[in-house]
């Protein structure tokens, strides 16, 4: 950290003070301090502060820039600039409460200098003690792609005697696994050092490995907790749902609520909303509201939870319902609210309730629109074939259209035949973000639905000379508590052969009741009788396979896929619904689609 700088203006002189009345101004200065939750009775205890001459008491300031922290926050660094003189005598609660106060800050730039007054606590000869290394660890945890700094300082820690400390260690795993994946192995070799006496640190190690996008992972490692004896707390399992959202393990989700009334582990706000989350997107939808009815107290979370989830879904006239019943408990809706409620408009193709909600936002709420909030109204417009109107609406938004509402009119133009003016759109998003894969992608598809081979080969040549791989298709089932991942054309499975047999045996099964292939989904040069084997290997297929062989007759099926469920994946499973007497459900990125008797709950509408 650079060296302090001196206040702006000069100070007063300090008056002199007999001891006595220093002690009374000092004591009635921090009582000021403890009383100052807003900015003007900040601003008063400062006015005393100075007026008393106590500029260079390290008790004051401590409960001063303690204060400001959660009082005002954007006064912290102009007072912290104008009052830490070289002067003012530093000790470890001065210290510790400067990088707490930082790292805690609601202003981005201001935690980004949390970390900076740990060289400034060693330059002045403070020691550090316990309290200094989550605070400073937690700060690290906050720095954008800089791992260097919190390797500095997990090496101070040992340096001092603090690492085995169980506070300290905690600490550690969560830095580690905020800085990636890639540091996942650092915060377990800490775990593993560590007595895992108490539900924290298994908690830590459960939220790293879900952070790093290793869910697996966080199960097992749950698993192994429950063996251990160790009682699981709201962190753990709100952990472990987080977990269950990212796999769609649907049966790990309603497991863990039973546990959680088994344990008698108390449903507040925020467990009973991870709840509602996880259900919605596992597909246990009136699983999740359900739990919603059950809640004695709700916050704007919940009720925006239960419209993402009916959005989700297709139950559009149900999401309405819910948010004109916020509104009516006298719960004002926020901008993520009207997010969730524009977003079930555009999946049910309610355009016209769409367009008076959008009006609402700003004239009854007075909330601007965010680019968020545009997005779902060109997807709106869109998914209801609106395309001129949809372009109409992006030419007049206020600000400029991001890379996700272009690409959202390039999908409504494909989904409609606009092909030519999906392929404009294509090439100004490629000139424009020439690094980003999805605008390859893109334009290698309009490509091949125009058979133009030779230009989709060489944007492919120009992908992988750019080492640009475009994501693979991967649906993911969920049986008997095991997760089973299938990849389109995959044979690492051990039962694939039966897999592929059953698949072939669904096929005839299809084309029996007269199903048509979809071949103008398979983007490649090849004959129709190869395209329709080449989309019959579908990811979400082989997953359906999979189910159909190992669930008796009857079960419902759950299937979570990554990418968008092409269309004749949609139309092959509406038949297979019909054919096999089951009722499935698809969770892609967008959605969930819920086949039963040969139709969607989408109703063809996505």
């Amino acid at each position: 950290m650079p060296p302090r700088p001196p206040p702006p203006v000069s100070s007063p002189p300090a008056p002199r003070l007999s001891p006595s009345a220093a002690r009374a101004a000092e004591q009635h200065c921090l009582r000021l301090l403890a009383l100052s939750s807003t900015l003007t009775s900040l601003l008063q205890s400062v006015a005393f502060l100075l007026k008393s001459g106590l500029h260079s008491n390290p008790l004051v300031l401590t409960r001063l820039f303690a204060a400001s922290a959660s009082a005002a926050p954007a006064l912290l660094q102009p007072l912290v600039a104008a009052l830490l003189r070289p002067s003012v005598p530093l000790d470890a609660f001065l210290v510790n409460t400067l990088i707490r106060a930082h790292a805690t800050s609601p202003i981005p730039s201001v935690r980004l200098r949390a970390a900076s007054f740990f060289p400034l606590m060693l330059r002045g000869a403070v020691v550090p003690n316990k309290f200094t290394f989550p605070f400073l660890l937690k700060a690290c945890a906050a720095l954008p792609g800089s791992p260097a700094v919190g390797l500095q300082a997990h090496a101070a820690a040992l340096k001092f005697g603090f690492a085995t400390d169980e506070y300290v260690s905690n600490t550690l795993i969560h830095m580690y696994s905020c800085f990636g994946s890639g540091f996942l192995g650092e915060a377990r070799n800490v775990f593993d050092r560590m007595p895992k006496e108490c539900a924290v640190t298994w908690s830590a190690m459960i939220g790293g490995y879900v952070r790093g996008g290793m869910s697996s992972d966080a199960i097992e490692l749950f698993r192994e907790m429950q063996a251990t004896g160790v009682r699981a707390d709201e962190v753990t399992v709100i952990g472990v749902l987080a977990a269950a959202t990212d796999l769609g393990a649907l049966e790990l989700a309603r497991w863990v609520r039973r546990f959680v009334d088994r344990e008698g582990i108390g449903k507040s706000v925020t467990l009973c909303n991870a709840l509602i989350d996880t259900l919605a997107k596992c597909g246990d939808v009136d699983g999740a509201v359900a739990v919603f009815e059950g809640m004695e107290q709700r916050s704007v979370v919940s009720w925006t939870s239960v419209i993402d989830a009916l959005a989700m879904e297709g139950r559009g006239k149900e999401a309405v319902h819910v948010f004109e019943e916020m509104k009516v408990a006298g719960v004002r809706p926020d901008d993520v609210a009207f997010i969730g409620v524009l977003t079930a408009c555009s999946h049910a193709g309610m355009v016209d309730e769409g367009c008076g909600y959008f009006d609402a936002m700003k004239m009854e709420y007075g909330i601007e629109p965010k680019i968020e909030h545009y997005g779902c109204m060109v997807d709106m417009f869109g998914r209801a074939g609106m395309v001129e109107r949809a372009m109409e609406f992006v030419r007049t938004m206020p600000m400029q259209p991001n890379p996700i509402i272009w690409r959202s009119l390039v999908s409504a133009c494909r989904a409609h035949g606009r092909l030519e003016l999906g392929e404009s759109i294509t090439r100004s998003l490629f000139n424009e973000y020439p690094a980003h894969e999805a605008n390859y992608v893109m334009l290698s598809n309009v490509f091949a639905l125009t058979q133009r081979w030779k230009e989709k080969s060489e944007i492919r040549r120009e992908m992988s000379k750019r080492g640009i791989k475009k994501v693979p298709g991967c649906s993911v089932v969920e049986l008997d508590g095991e997760i089973h991942e299938f990849i389109a054309g995959d044979e690492s499975h051990p039962q694939y052969k039966e897999i592929y047999r059953m698949v072939e045996e669904m096929a005839r099964e299809l084309r029996r009741i007269g199903h048509i292939a979809a071949t103008s989904e398979v983007l490649l040069d090849l004959d129709e009788e190869d395209k329709e084997g080449a989309l019959q290997w579908h990811s979400e297929k082989l997953a359906i396979a999979f189910a159909l062989l190992r669930t008796p007759p009857g079960t419902q099926i759950r299937v979570v896929k990554n990418l968008r469920v092409c269309s004749d994946c949609h139309a092959a499973i509406k038949c297979i619904s019909q054919v096999y007497h089951r009722e499935i459900v698809v969770r892609d990125r967008s959605r969930f689609h819920r086949f039963k008797d040969g139709s969607c709950s989408c109703k063809d509408f996505w």
